[in-house]
């Protein structure tokens, strides 16, 4: 048994045309020649916001308008009609290679047409809910509910039994490193394992608090994402890094203040805008998947 979807309906969306003319250029040749672009067009009355009709498709005024304009604004000389005319003709060969490339399946077949349309959609969606301008109490509600993620990384003061390796594989380096985890575990005087079982390190810890960007520096980044995982005076397993195998314990955590509305409006109402855009793309989601007959294998392979 196959899965298959079918839609009896979708919301509406402001999603624009999808840009799939370099998969479907390559069809320029056939569908010209089907088409018999060659012959004079028809005419005859359109609505007012239509400039041409391509097997019932309409092209709207306002694209061709908009395209007209950007020829304009390449050009020195004012446009003539033939350029006019010749902009016309290239929204009508765009139409016509769409709608082939539609009947010929590739929006199904062609993974980059598949890509393009569902990132135009999503695009759409995103977009359409993200650019709304959010409420001075919708901003103030949402920054309180969002304090902790607008604070800072905070500090962090810790410090290390470094083992120094000399060899890929150090099997006496690592049972040292596993002996300072133990005894510090153990409760044991931090000076006194160090001085016992380590090496001095390239960079020795400050005695200080220092923001994660910074212990960085020194610890590299596997062992500051162990430092950052520790609770207050806990010790952790030994970290190996290039250098050798690092004993951790964290002393003290410092919270960053979190900063007032006013001093990272900005921030705040990018991640409002980004955060609403992903509810919208969930709904909208959720509501196509609602309004299809999807038949699925059970159980799956």
């Amino acid at each position: 048994m196959r899965s298959s979807s079918r839609s009896h309906g979708a919301p509406a969306t402001g999603a624009r045309r999808p840009q799939v003319l370099l998969v479907l250029g390559a069809l320029a040749g056939v569908v010209l020649a089907a088409a018999g672009l060659s012959a004079p067009a028809r005419s005859g009355a359109l609505p007012a916001d239509v400039v041409a009709l391509v097997n019932g498709e309409p092209i709207r005024t306002d694209d061709y308008t908009r395209a007209v304009q950007g020829v304009a604004n390449d050009k020195r000389e004012p446009l003539t009609d033939a350029d006019r005319r010749r902009v016309l003709d290239r929204l009508i060969e765009e139409e016509l290679l769409v709608q082939r490339g539609l009947a010929l399946g590739l929006a199904r077949q062609d993974r980059r047409v598949r890509a393009d349309l569902t990132s135009t959609v999503i695009d759409g969606v995103v977009g359409d809910a993200s650019t709304r301008e959010p409420t001075e109490d919708d901003l103030a509600v949402f920054y309180d509910a969002n304090r902790d993620f607008f604070s800072g990384p905070g500090r962090v003061r810790a410090r290390q039994v470094f083992v120094r390796t000399t060899a890929p594989t150090d099997a006496a380096a690592e049972a040292r490193a596993e002996a300072a985890a133990r005894r510090l575990r153990a409760g044991e005087s931090f000076a006194a394992v160090a001085a016992e079982l380590g090496d001095p390190p390239l960079s020795p810890l400050p005695d200080v608090a220092l923001p994660p960007a910074k212990l960085r520096d020194y610890l590299g980044p596997t062992a500051l994402r162990t430092v950052l995982g520790l609770g207050v005076d806990e010790v952790s397993d030994p970290v190996r890094s290039a250098a050798g195998y690092h004993v951790l314990q964290v002393v003290e955590r410092q919270t960053d203040a979190v900063p007032a509305l006013d001093d990272i409006r900005p921030q705040v109402v990018a991640e409002y805008r980004r955060r609403t855009g992903e509810r919208a793309l969930r709904t909208y989601l959720d509501e196509l998947r609602g309004a299809a007959d999807v038949v699925v294998v059970e159980p799956l392979p």
